[in-house]
Parts: C-alpha cells; structure tokens; sequence
C-alpha cells in the first residue's frame, strides 16, 4: 500500500508563492510518474504538473513559467513550487503516483492552496 503525504498549503496574496511537498511511504526512484493535480469547486480534477520517468515533465498550460515541479529521490518526496500565484490558482491539490505505466494511480488527502487578498 502506497501513502502519499502532502504539505505546504495555505492562504497566500496573489503574486505570492507558496512550495508544496508530497511524502510518499515507498522509494521513487524508479517509479513510472508522480504529479501534481488540482481541483477547484465546481470544476473537474485536472493535471498540474508531472514527473514521468527520469525527467520528462510536463505542465498544464496555464502553469508553465510560474510553477515547476521536482523530485528528491533520497527523501521519496516531490515538489511544486509555486509561484506568481493567482486567484484562479485556488484549489485543493493533490499528490498522484503510478508505480508503472498501466499500473493504478495512488493519491494523497489533498492540501488547500487559496490565493486571496
């Protein structure tokens, strides 16, 4: 069993930054992907960010330039770091990993990020 812990949210001023941390309870070096993905009220989950392999990221459009995910393997822990943040950035985000390519996706409990002034 996989358990993902996520840290970091909060309540941060638009332009602000916040860094948020995904603790997972296996080694990640060699797993298929691990990302980030959010969901605000009303809307469907969608994909933030993601980490597939040894390097292959992607970011969903309206976050290239201002968030940037990473890994830590020695820590089993991914990061999104996020900055330049806007009120259309609120949401609850979460932590995903697949183990292999066609493999079951596994999720953390989520952590709020709400950008107000």
């Amino acid at each position: 069993q996989v358990q993902l812990m996520e840290s970091g949210g909060g309540l941060v001023q638009p332009g602000g930054s916040l860094r948020l941390s995904c603790a997972a309870s296996i080694s990640i070096s060699s797993i298929y992907s691990m990302g980030w993905y959010r969901q605000a009220p009303g809307k469907q989950r969608e994909l933030v960010a993601t980490i597939i392999g040894v390097g292959t990221i992607d970011y969903e459009r309206s976050v290239k330039g201002r968030f940037t995910i990473s890994r830590d393997n020695a820590k089993n822990t991914v990061y999104l770091q996020m900055n330049s943040l806007k009120p259309e950035d609120t949401a609850v985000y979460y932590c995903s990993l697949k183990k292999s390519r066609r493999g079951d996706v596994y999720w953390g409990q989520g952590t709020q990020v709400t950008v107000s002034s």
